[in-house]
């Protein structure tokens, strides 16, 4: 990673956030983009709400009227108020004594997804954060000095005090910085590229903490890395169709007009699409005419059905289409929305204490998320078996080992795609492990007041850790489904699934015999979470 000139960072599209209209894309965009990430900015309308919200702040301080986390203690000790004089060291004092997150540091997606959602929920005027605060944390993103956050330690209301401290510890120059590839103190990290810390005034340090913005950084992320994996497992339903001579007849729209679930409509339909439309083949035809034997009893030459894992799987990967459409809207509200405590109600003229930090939607979300896909890996998982294992491949070679002669000296020496079989089940049964619903053990902390939480932080972490694994288990069946092709002929192939397998083969070689692999599932892996591999299916699509 190298450093942005101020000339590089001007140059850049700009994303202009004003709170109410980021989305799980922007977010993608923002934290992903690298060279091509735009250049985030504090939109114009959003400086009039902070600043009313800063006087309604100065207002009650000067009245001596005690507010949440201003003039009071935090959590339970809420009962001691302080003069308004202290309340500058008190924001400091809250930054230090949560900094006490661990576990390993959160990669820097999803540190660059927080900052901007935590920029954006704070844009929206109701937090009584000054705009130079925002347009700071929003240059530290431009500039990529961020803040090395520990994964865990978040309880997940009220919000991710402990993960979002490292955030407020970078914008006011204390802790550590990643910038430029190391290390370094937050100050240092400032200095270089021309920035000064802040000096948080009343309410700030909560603002910047006491929020759903970590957890929601993960979300995003997932979301967008599940849908990239939906499509990914239409593909692969498409080529073991294919591959085993199956039955496209399962995938008619009349089947699933019938029961009309939108996720399921669209994965039938992409994995028709994906087919190259082909006539629907009725397994009897051939045989109609055969007669049968005088205990009016025979054996059919070709079963009249496909096995669950190839004709149901647009009812599983379907589910997790359409729950991609309901946590995506869930999390968009959230991302757009003032999640801390106590909120500044400029029309009223009065703070509001309320629970905004709550993450249960989140929660709700990704565990669902979870579940959605670690049941496509299963699914996967079941076809890959149906492809590898001579009892059921129609024809193909045991594990798909290459064809050899039976006087040649590797006859019998090798063993194909075994080793990925029993890889491809360890990671799903990992990815299903991973479902227990961490919505379900919340627990009360700090002194009882935090005594309903709801532990979405990790129900998110989990779904990172489910997409990731999801993915590997989906490489290593593609990899699987290539060879099938290579071994069955890739004329069986339509225009997409073959563009899906050129694109596979230029990152990896047919095997003409036992080699590691491991390379290979990780340039797979590459090219379905870039998009890439989608994109060259769907071009072919058009052509």
């Amino acid at each position: 990673m190298h450093g942005s000139t101020a000339a590089d960072v001007r140059a850049k599209a700009e994303l202009a956030i004003d709170g109410h209209t980021l989305t799980v894309s922007d977010v993608v965009a923002a934290a992903r983009g690298k060279d091509d990430a735009p250049r985030v900015t504090l939109a114009e309308d959003t400086v009039r709400r902070m600043l009313k919200s800063i006087e309604l702040k100065g207002q009650v301080i000067e009245a001596g009227i005690p507010v949440y986390g201003v003039t009071s203690g935090f959590g339970d000790s809420n009962t001691r108020q302080i003069s308004g004089k202290k309340a500058e060291d008190l924001q400091k004092n809250l930054i230090r004594f949560l900094s006490c997150g661990i576990g390993p540091v959160a990669a820097e997606d999803v540190i660059r997804a927080t900052m901007v959602i935590r920029a954006n929920c704070l844009a929206r005027g109701y937090s009584a954060v000054r705009p130079e605060v925002v347009e700071l944390l929003l240059e530290c993103l431009n500039h990529d000095v961020l803040a090395p956050i520990p994964e865990r330690g978040s309880v997940g209301a009220s919000g991710d005090l402990v993960p979002l401290s490292y955030i407020a510890a970078l914008v006011t120059g204390q802790g550590r910085a990643l910038h430029e590839g190391e290390e370094k103190s937050s100050a240092d990290a400032l200095a270089a590229v021309g920035l000064a810390p802040a000096v948080l005034e009343a309410k700030e340090g909560l603002a910047l903490v006491n929020g759903t913005s970590f957890m929601s950084g993960f979300a995003a992320l997932a979301l967008h890395d599940a849908a990239e994996l939906a499509f990914a497992a239409d593909l692969s339903t498409a080529l073991t169709s294919q591959v085993l001579q199956g039955n496209p007849g399962h995938f008619a729209p009349f089947v699933f007009d019938q029961k009309p679930h939108t996720g399921t409509r669209r994965s039938a339909h992409t994995i028709r699409d994906l087919l190259g439309n082909p006539e629907d083949r009725d397994p009897g035809v051939a045989q109609r005419d055969a007669s049968l034997s005088e205990a009016g009893f025979r054996e059919l030459e070709e079963p009249i059905q496909d096995r669950y894992s190839i004709r149901c799987a647009p009812h599983v990967i379907g589910v997790l289409r359409d729950t991609l459409d309901w946590a995506t809207n869930w999390v968009d509200i959230e991302i757009n929305s003032t999640n801390d405590n106590p909120l500044f109600d400029i029309d009223a003229g009065v703070v509001r204490n309320g629970g905004n930090f709550y993450g249960g939607h989140v929660g709700q979300a990704m565990d669902s998320l979870k579940t959605a896909v670690a049941s496509v890996a299963d699914l996967l998982d079941r076809q890959l078996e149906l492809v590898v294992d001579e009892k059921f491949n129609n024809g193909l070679t045991p594990n798909l080992i290459p064809r050899f002669e039976a006087d040649s000296w590797d006859a019998g020496m090798h063993h194909g795609f075994k080793g990925m079989q029993i890889a491809a089940s360890g990671l799903t049964a990992e990815a299903l492990k991973n479902t227990m619903p961490a919505t379900s053990f919340s627990r009360s902390t700090e002194a009882h007041n935090q005594d309903k939480v709801s532990m979405a932080t990790i129900a998110a972490r989990d779904a990172r850790t489910a997409v990731e694994l999801v993915r590997q288990v989906t490489a290593i069946h593609l990899l699987t489904l290539a060879q099938a092709a290579d071994l069955r002929g890739t004329e069986v192939l339509s225009g997409p699934t073959k563009a899906a397998y050129d694109l596979i083969r230029s990152v990896s070689p047919t095997l003409e015999g036992d080699r590691p692999l491991e390379g290979d599932i990780q340039r797979v892996t590459a090219l379905i979470a870039s998009g890439e591999l989608r994109e060259a299916a769907e071009a072919a699509l058009t052509d």
